[in-house]
């Protein structure tokens, strides 16, 4: 998995067993491939500025960088490529249209290089099925969250903060179809990019939260920024880096030296934009819907690099009070492995024929089986 971020490859082994609300998880290995600096400015600058021959190119060299990953965290686990069923790979999202005239989004990292590297059955392209079915192609993440983290007495919240921020709702006991998810808008990607452009490229995350600890957040310019019109619109939605892009930090950046901000105080407006845009989701989409014991009831429990981020996670838990902020690792998982082990299970779910979309989240029109086939060596009916 590599996510809207651009950071670089999560890479897991798991043991999955089971499937839907019966399925078992055991995370083995996981490793972090940081992208070259170079490679993530031409991934970055693919995703709105592109050309044909560029994504063709790096769709395959993206393809070799996740066959290294894999690899990787194969050897971490003690294990030889021959001991593993399948590679589950996301890709690279360079674009995604779910609002276009023809809905469309594209992954890139060719799966076809993943397992002839590999010599692993490899399953990917997950999207795109759910588009065809008319759905957004995302979030995907969900029924993940449901058939592990669903639980009898506790409402949940999962929520997860990559690039960006998207959670999951699941009802105490939940049926599938009583699953809500979409995306709540930018998780790391504005906060990254602000730290990025006022350190000069130095450091490409506020490590910690603590250059925005030390910032006060400008009420006039968190106004601004809420005013999004994705922030308003109603589920199923999804965004990505053509919202909330370069071009969205260029106007933050502007209006913030308009203010007369200081760096810290951008930065510290910029994380307060993240976790503002998430306790509205709740507020408008979720808690409206349930009652005030459910409410009470409620865990919320982050995922995802933003779940690294304490002065984050502190202004959400102020901005959603009384309300329980956990994180994976509170519950024993990793937060940072969370959704290249979703992608493992997904992958788990297509090889046994199972669908795993959820047409509640994305809007498509029916449960469909998700994801492209590349058979390895060993590949079998």
């Amino acid at each position: 998995m590599s996510g809207t971020s651009t950071d670089g490859i999560d890479a897991v082994v798991a043991s999955v067993s089971g499937t839907a609300r019966g399925l078992k998880a055991q995370l083995m290995a996981h490793v972090q491939y940081p992208w070259p600096k170079a490679l993530r400015e031409r991934i970055l600058c693919a995703c709105l500025h592109g050309t044909v021959a560029e994504i063709c190119e790096l769709n395959f060299l993206l393809g070799e960088h996740f066959a290294r990953a894999a690899l990787a965290v194969i050897q971490k686990a003690g294990l030889k490529p021959g001991e593993i069923a399948a590679i589950g790979s996301h890709g690279q999202t360079v674009h995604h249209l779910p609002r276009a005239k023809t809905p469309s989004t594209l992954q890139i990292a060719e799966p076809a290089v993943i397992a002839e590297r590999t010599g692993i059955t490899t399953v990917a392209d997950f999207r795109v099925r759910d588009m065809a079915a008319g759905g957004q192609g995302a979030p995907l993440v969900p029924y993940v969250d449901w058939a592990i983290h669903a639980d009898k007495k506790h409402p949940r919240i999962l929520q997860n903060i990559g690039g960006i921020g998207n959670l999951t709702y699941l009802p105490p006991n939940a049926r599938l179809d009583q699953v809500q998810a979409f995306d709540t808008g930018p998780g790391n990607m504005v906060m990254d990019a602000v730290v990025m452009a006022l350190s000069s490229g130095r450091f490409t995350y506020d490590r910690g939260g603590s250059w925005a600890a030390r910032g006060k957040v400008s009420e006039k310019l968190l106004s601004r920024l809420l005013r999004h019109p994705f922030l308003a619109r109603k589920p199923p939605k999804t965004t990505g880096r053509e919202e909330f892009g370069a071009p969205f930090v260029q106007s933050l950046l502007n209006a913030a030296r308009e203010l007369r901000l200081k760096d810290e105080d951008i930065i510290a407006t910029a994380t307060m934009f993240t976790a503002a845009s998430i306790a509205q989701a709740y507020q408008k989409f979720i808690f409206p819907k349930i009652s005030a014991k459910l409410i009470k009831d409620m865990q919320v429990i982050l995922g995802g690099g933003g779940a690294k981020n304490p002065t984050l996670q502190n202004m959400l838990a102020e901005l959603i009070s009384p309300v329980t902020v956990l994180t994976q690792d509170d519950l024993g998982n990793s937060s940072a492995a969370k959704e290249a082990l979703a992608f493992a299970i997904l992958a788990h779910e297509t090889l046994n024929h199972r669908p795993s979309n959820v047409p509640s989240a994305t809007g498509a029109k029916r449960s469909v089986v998700l994801g492209k086939i590349v058979p390895g060596n060993s590949w079998k009916e």
